[in-house]
């Protein structure tokens, strides 16, 4: 019998995943706050900074009675003290409902725009408005369902909806519009919908508790509600929240809406700010809407300069100015665009404004809770000694340093085929990085290898690295 000495092989298929990326506060989940606003000492991915957060939690109780509008808070502290990740912590307690605008002092002078509309940009999306309004909608648990196909299977489609709710039941004619509708949300018997008898928009609530029975069919992420009561057409009141900025461009603008969607909304005329703020005042005096005073966050406030400082002095004054937090690692530096120096870089009058939070460095041990944190947020398993050994150079040099050491280590175990990151791979990545440093004294011993030498320059190495031990 003969043999076939080549056996076709199939094909290897690769699954493909969604890839997440994983940012440097993606494992920031809270302020790590109890019922009482105090801090735990390692919660929702805070560690430590117990008076730091003890404090955003305080701003965050005024914030949610609406008592700090129009305030400023500053986070002051040595860069990697985690000014960032309380900002961060602060917006994820807040919640969805409560706009929340990051951006870097350094921003507006990379946009096409002047620097003061970049910033009451900014200040406006940072300012919500919740929208009542009242629209016709049809409520009910879902019957039957009947379709008619062509029977040539081409042309419109046509069928009946039977809805009812615990006093009546209708039968309601189907266009093709409405029956693929239907089809795209999964409408079927038992399910309890409701029709915006504007816009013909299909929401699906949940399942009927008459339909408990098929719980086991359904899944466990089923949700059961109660069938409708009263009748089946009903007023019901609709929220909707957007910011002062989305007004403005959708205003401004003859594709407005696309505006949002692109990016390129362009500088916006003060008239039409004018206007827009009239018109919305008229709404909250009518209770049709009320205003949401949002966060901005402004990280590296110290690039911003003197007239940018001016217009956020005269900003913080208005009644409709959002909550306005910055933050910023500079000591006694000079206020860009001007020759005078005061603490952090900010004119003296807009301190005054400011609740000032500060934070310190990180102790060894909570050096060593965060790093076993981005471990697991990166999805990498450390041993106990590796976690030591990343600890002290989290110590000796700085913790951001550590943490991209994480990453880097994880890769080149698994190029060894090992399940965990041992000391050799942290030994190895710390070989092949060096850290700030390493570099100034790499610096040191070749710098007259390097274009463009100066003998300045040594004075400013020492200079830094006399700053870095201090």
């Amino acid at each position: 019998m003969a043999t076939v000495s080549g056996v076709a092989k199939p094909q290897e298929i690769h699954e493909i995943t969604r890839i997440e990326r994983i940012g440097a506060h993606s494992h920031i989940r809270g302020l790590g706050l109890d019922e009482s606003f105090e801090p735990r000492h390692v919660s929702q991915g805070m560690v430590g900074q117990l008076q730091a957060r003890r404090g955003a939690g305080v701003v965050l109780g005024m914030i949610k009675e609406g008592k700090i509008a129009g305030r400023s808070v500053l986070l002051a502290g040595p860069p990697g003290t985690g000014k960032t990740a309380i900002a961060m912590g602060l917006a994820q307690a807040l919640g969805p409902d409560t706009p929340f605008t990051s951006m870097s002092g350094s921003e507006i002078y990379s946009l096409e725009m002047s620097k003061t509309e970049a910033l009451t940009q900014a200040i406006r999306k940072s300012i919500g408005v919740r929208i009542k309004e009242e629209s016709e909608i049809i409520e009910g648990e879902v019957v039957e369902i009947q379709v008619e196909r062509p029977a040539t299977g081409v042309g419109t489609k046509v069928g009946k909806l039977t809805l009812k709710s615990t006093d009546m039941e209708t039968i309601y004619d189907l266009g093709n519009k409405m029956i693929e509708a239907l089809m795209k949300e999964k409408v079927q018997a038992g399910d309890v919908i409701t029709i915006d008898k504007v816009t013909g928009k299909i929401t699906r609530i949940g399942r009927s508790f008459t339909r408990a029975r098929d719980y086991d069919a359904a899944g466990p992420q089923t949700r059961f509600v109660q069938c409708p009561e009263g009748e089946l057409q009903k007023r019901k009141e609709v929220v909707h929240t957007v910011t002062l900025h989305e007004i403005d461009v959708i205003n401004s603008r003859t594709h407005g809406f696309l505006a949002l969607f692109s990016g390129d909304t362009g500088e916006i005329k003060s008239e039409v700010r004018e206007q827009i703020n009239f018109k919305v005042s008229e709404w909250r005096e009518e209770g049709k809407a009320e205003f949401i005073p949002g966060v901005l966050f402004i990280d590296e406030v110290h690039m911003l300069d003197i007239e940018c400082f001016s217009f956020m002095n005269r900003a913080l004054e208005d009644e409709m100015a959002p909550i306005v937090i910055v933050a910023t690692n500079r000591g006694v530096t000079r206020i860009r665009g001007t020759n005078y120096q005061s603490p952090h870089g900010m004119p003296l009058d807009l301190l005054d404004r400011m609740v000032i939070i500060k934070t310190e460095p990180y102790n060894k041990e909570d050096l060593k809770e965060i790093l076993r944190i981005r471990s697991e947020e990166e999805d990498c398993d450390l041993e106990a000694n590796a976690l030591e050994v990343l600890t002290r150079i989290a110590e000796e040099s700085s913790l951001r340093y550590a943490i991209q050491l994480i990453t880097t280590a994880s890769l080149v175990s698994r190029k060894r085929k090992a399940t965990v990151v041992g000391i050799e791979d942290i030994k190895k990545v710390y070989s092949l990085f060096v850290d700030e440093k390493r570099s100034m004294q790499y610096l040191r011993e070749l710098q007259d290898e390097y274009m463009f030498h100066e003998a300045e320059i040594d004075n400013e190495i020492n200079e830094s690295e006399k700053m870095i031990t201090e």
